[in-house]
């Protein structure tokens, strides 16, 4: 009796399965496991992912790793994620630039056109003249008040005023006159006394409209065409926002650099195209397909694209010990999205929304890399170790054993790096296709598009639903249903969008975007990568290459166990007249550990 353990090492996770075979009989599956990958999947920091999923596995069963007899691990090929945005820019605005404050404390509203001036300095500006008060956080707001309000009786035309401290409505409250001020200056020193500045506040549940509009900013300032189109970043960053300020600086204190986005060269056995990241994904996308299959994929050198596809390269070069030209991309995923970039005239981080081609690169390296794992692993464990056979092929025997499936059939692998898919005959031939984009491309998406800068939080806005705390005792989900709670909820909840994970905790969204919004990035990003990559990967495995000539699909891998990507995939599949489902592998472990329950199945041949 021989006891084996398969081991499908992923993007994100490593699946573990461990069974007695025989010398007849099906094997008996005892323990499996499953813990978080460690380093980038096909490479040596795998190794202690692998040996703390086989310890947990074992010890299930009063076991140790030393009692294996055999450990199959499956061939991985890695997947890198980036961005290449439609333009690049490192932009310090040409003759304008923005303060950065927080928007939503703002006193008074209107707008304010005038030169600024130092609080202290008031006193010398002369009467008739437009002025904008910079107010530092060694005032009080009640002696400032008294400042403004003597200057305002001497004939001074104080427009508006910018405050280091929260106390913008403090402020205005004791102002003879309404006028707009922005408080939070966090960097209020590097405001320069003597320039032209703009000072706009909306009405409580409205957004400016002057500072948010290029041509407004250009009318107040008196700009020309060219310098028009160098400020469009900043009125693109202020739009929504309830309160802003834009000064006119010198000119030729700033400048501004662009990185061109570049061209991909897609060179396929059909084919070799050249594509211009500027047309978008679908064109992207028409190139890899005219070509397919890939051999290769570059970038335009000293562009955005071509530095992306070198850091692929780069990176795994220095993983895998392999020289960057031995790197080949074997398939590429193309997705429109918009990225947040920072606004080099602001001074607060301010960002604008830019277009974005949002690139997955599969990487074929040789074999030579899962054979140092191999080998690593077994003189980590003492265990005779052995690669099993391509994944797509180990997923299909897995998925054979969820109930009532049978050949013919269809099997896509959602993962965290790839959609594989495979399609078994009823003579057992096997067809296999291992594209890029999964779950990983999918966080990424939702990371840019929402602005969050934490992938943490943008893999839980993928994986759970949203809710909006509208009182201390119930929320509204965001299906529309309300949820009442017998007790409070914690206050700093209160008003916010927070996501509702399966233990019960409420974590609220770091963003200012409203639950409608969150919902339609999250949805929208998983659509364009799981439908777009599940038909193309059916495709390509279907002998027919017709997806209407399937009749049933099964879905496993981690992906497989979202709450809305099965149905998106069952939905759509529907309409070609196909029956898809998740997977429920030996009857017990549902979506998860197909890859390692074939290795297994696979040793018996």
């Amino acid at each position: 009796m021989r006891l084996v353990a398969g081991v499908d090492i992923g993007n994100v996770t490593t699946e573990v399965a461990v069974a007695r075979l025989g010398p007849t009989g099906p094997p008996e599956f005892i323990a499996s496991a499953i813990t978080r990958t460690t380093g980038v999947k096909g490479t040596l920091p795998n190794v202690r992912g692998v040996v703390m999923a086989l310890q947990d596995a074992v010890a299930r069963v009063g076991l140790r790793v030393q009692d294996l007899s055999l450990i199959r691990l499956n061939e991985a090929t890695p997947v890198i994620t980036d961005v290449a945005m439609e333009t690049i820019t490192e932009t310090i605005i040409t003759e304008s630039t923005m303060i950065g404050h927080d928007p939503s404390t703002p006193g008074g509203a209107g707008l304010g056109v005038g030169i600024t001036v130092p609080l202290e300095q008031l006193d010398r500006v002369a009467p008739g003249e437009r002025v904008v008060v910079v107010v530092g956080g060694a005032h009080t707001y009640d002696g400032a008040a008294a400042l403004i309000n003597r200057a305002l009786d001497r004939g001074v035309q104080v427009t508006g005023a910018i405050m280091q401290k929260d106390e913008a409505v403090l402020l205005n409250n004791r102002l003879g006159r309404r006028i707009p001020v922005v408080d939070e200056v966090a960097l209020i020193e590097l405001v320069p006394p003597g320039v032209p500045a703009a000072v706009e506040v909306a009405e409580p549940g409205r957004a400016i409209q002057t500072l948010s509009n290029p041509y407004g900013i250009a009318t107040i300032f008196g700009l020309g065409p060219e310098e028009t189109k160098t400020i469009v970043p900043i009125a693109r960053a202020l739009i929504g926002n309830r309160s802003a300020v834009v000064l006119k600086t010198p000119q030729g204190q700033v400048r501004e650099r662009r990185i061109p986005a570049g061209v991909l060269t897609v060179e396929g056995e059909r084919a070799r195209l050249d594509v211009n990241i500027e047309d978008g994904a679908e064109a992207v996308m028409r190139a890899v397909e005219r070509a397919w299959p890939l051999r290769d994929v570059r970038g335009e050198p000293g562009t955005n694209v071509g530095g992306m596809m070198q850091r692929v390269r780069q990176t795994m070069a220095e993983l895998t010990g392999q020289a960057p030209a031995a790197i080949r991309i074997q398939d590429v995923l193309a997705v429109d999205t918009m990225a947040h970039q920072t606004v080099r005239g602001g001074l607060a981080g301010e960002f604008a929304a830019e277009n974005a081609v949002a690139l997955a690169a599969m990487v074929k390296t040789t074999r030579l890399p899962m054979e140092q794992v191999a080998s690593a692993l077994e003189r980590e464990t003492g265990v005779a170790v052995e690669l099993g056979g391509v994944e797509a092929e180990m997923a299909v025997l897995g998925a054979l054993t969820t109930p009532g499936v049978d050949r013919p059939l269809a099997v896509l692998d959602l993962g965290g790096g790839s959609t594989d898919a495979a399609f078994i005959a009823n003579n057992g031939e096997v067809r296999t296709v291992h594209l890029a984009g999964a779950g990983e491309m999918v966080t990424m998406l939702i990371d840019s598009e929402l602005a969050l800068r934490d992938r943490e939080l943008a893999e839980k806005v993928k994986r759970y639903p949203l809710a909006k705390v509208e009182s201390l005792f119930h929320m509204r989900l965001e299906d529309g249903t309300v949820h009442f709670f017998r007790e409070a909820l914690d206050p700093r909840l209160f008003g916010r969008v927070v996501l509702l994970e399966e233990d019960g905790t409420m974590t609220p969204v770091a963003t200012d975007q409203p639950l409608e919004r969150i919902r339609a990035v999250r949805r929208t990003s998983k659509e364009r990568v799981f439908l777009t990559n599940s038909l193309r990967a059916l495709e390509k495995v279907v002998p027919t290459g017709n997806v209407r000539h399937l009749d049933f699909v099964v879905l496993v891998g981690g992906s497989a166990l979202d709450f809305e990507i099965p149905e998106m995939i069952t939905r759509k599949l529907a309409e070609y007249g196909v029956v898809a489902g998740r997977a429920n592998v030996r009857g017990c472990e549902g979506p998860r550990n197909a890859v390692a329950t074939g290795l297994v199945l696979a040793c018996r041949r």
